[in-house]
């Protein structure tokens, strides 16, 4: 029986390259976005996932219409840099709310369809900087590593009933907002990582895609780093 999965932000950057290849692997996937655009192959849904009752329409209309949710890619999160001196609270807790607490949301009403299909496969979508900071991001740098131990306690509580729970953790990668960047800045951001460029969409994508399959059944609150070692030893 084919699988659901649902993939949150799954509209663009690496949550669409992640939407195409779970697609091509063969999986049913909805996707959430606040503006329900996406690949035409995804079954598409609005949903902010800073207002539950959003997010409680949303999984129900993508079960009602999919099935149970068997696989969740909580990928959507925001930034908003600032120096901490200049950082509001506002800042801070808006960061927070979207990238830790929304996932919480759907990861919160994604489990019992889980444990119900005795299959469940999480897949959080950190950051490099959750392990190793960034000037400027304090409020994305504590929402990214809370996810580790989000992942952790889910793997402590419900590893034993057939559910994984792991955190990709991107570094530098291609999409239009690096592209953006001066040619200077580029480099020297290039010039910090081992490997000597940014990853692909699709890097993170395939990193995905092993994690949600049947191989990586015995891999749970793991931090699997796509950072071409920028962040090694974290």
């Amino acid at each position: 029986m084919t699988k659901t999965a649902l993939v949150t932000g799954g509209n663009r950057g690496i949550g669409e390259a992640i939407t195409r290849k779970l697609i091509a692997d063969g999986y049913q996937v909805a996707i959430t976005s606040r503006d329900g655009s996406g690949p035409d192959e995804a079954f598409k849904v609005k949903a902010d996932l800073n207002d539950p009752v959003s997010l409680d329409a949303a999984v129900l209309e993508i079960e009602n219409n999919l099935g149970p949710i068997q696989i969740l890619v909580a990928n959507a999160g925001v930034t908003n840099d600032q120096l901490l001196l200049r950082m509001t609270d506002e800042d801070f807790e808006n960061v927070v709310a979207t990238n830790l607490t929304g996932t919480f949301r759907v990861v919160k009403r994604s489990i019992k369809s889980m444990l119900k299909s005795k299959f469940g496969r999480i897949v959080m979508i950190g950051s490099v900087v959750g392990s190793i900071g960034s000037p400027g991001q304090v409020n994305y740098s504590a929402s990214k590593s809370g996810l580790v131990g989000m992942a952790r306690s889910i793997t402590q509580e419900l590893g034993g009933k057939n559910i994984t729970a792991n955190v990709v953790a991107p570094g530098f990668i291609n999409t239009d907002m690096t592209a953006a960047l001066p040619e200077e800045t580029q480099a020297n951001y290039k010039s910090r990582i081992p490997a000597g460029r940014f990853a692909e969409p699709e890097e993170v994508a395939a990193t995905v895609s092993f994690l949600v399959g049947e191989d990586a059944s015995y891999i749970s609150g793991a931090i699997i780093p796509v950072d071409g070692g920028l962040g090694m030893g974290h």
